[in-house]
């Protein structure tokens, strides 16, 4: 495989990613799959900060059950991932207790069914986080979208260049006297 059609193949995964990051709001969307970075450690030794988890937001509350992983909104914008450790049924509100796998003690407030965005699939792919969050800074967006390009093109010219050499010399041998 050639260094061209790798350099190509990173440039076009890059703006890939990081046009679906945009696109969702920060949160890749695969295969009806959000990825979610892990920015703690409340759940290790589960999932360790830095990871990148599968969730599936098409969840049914009410078949939610103890052991349950779950992504609920604590505040309007903070997104928590801890496990099911109780369900509890108040009249018509159904709730759950729940508490991340690091963590001495439950959360303090139980987490109302309609707080729950997604459920964890049970993919983890380890360290991915760190990239992700990057690639989401102004900073990360543009280098990962530049430094490609700036690969790409350099190869390129290194690349006429050498064959720009490979025809001089034989432009060489052609023109002198034998």
């Amino acid at each position: 495989m050639s260094v061209n059609v790798i350099l190509f193949t990173l440039l076009i995964a890059m703006v890939f990613l990081v046009i679906i990051s945009r696109a969702s709001g920060g949160e890749p969307t695969l295969f009806g799959h959000q990825f979610k970075v892990v920015l703690s450690g409340s759940m290790e030794p589960t999932f360790q900060t830095g990871s990148v988890i599968a969730v599936d937001s098409e969840i049914d509350t009410a078949n939610l059950e103890k052991g349950d992983v779950i992504t609920f909104a604590e505040s309007e914008n903070k997104l928590v991932t801890h496990r099911i450790i109780d369900v509890v049924q108040q009249g018509d509100a159904l709730m759950f207790q729940t508490k991340g796998d690091n963590n001495e003690n439950p959360d303090q407030q139980l987490v109302l069914a309609d707080n729950v965005v997604a459920e964890y699939t049970g993919v983890t792919v380890p360290y991915i986080g760190y990239f992700l969050d990057f690639s989401n800074s102004q900073m990360g967006t543009a280098l990962l979208l530049i430094v490609p390009g700036l690969l790409l093109i350099g190869y390129a010219f290194f690349s006429i260049l050498g064959a720009l050499r490979e025809i001089d010399p034989k432009r060489k041998e052609e023109s002198t006297p034998s």
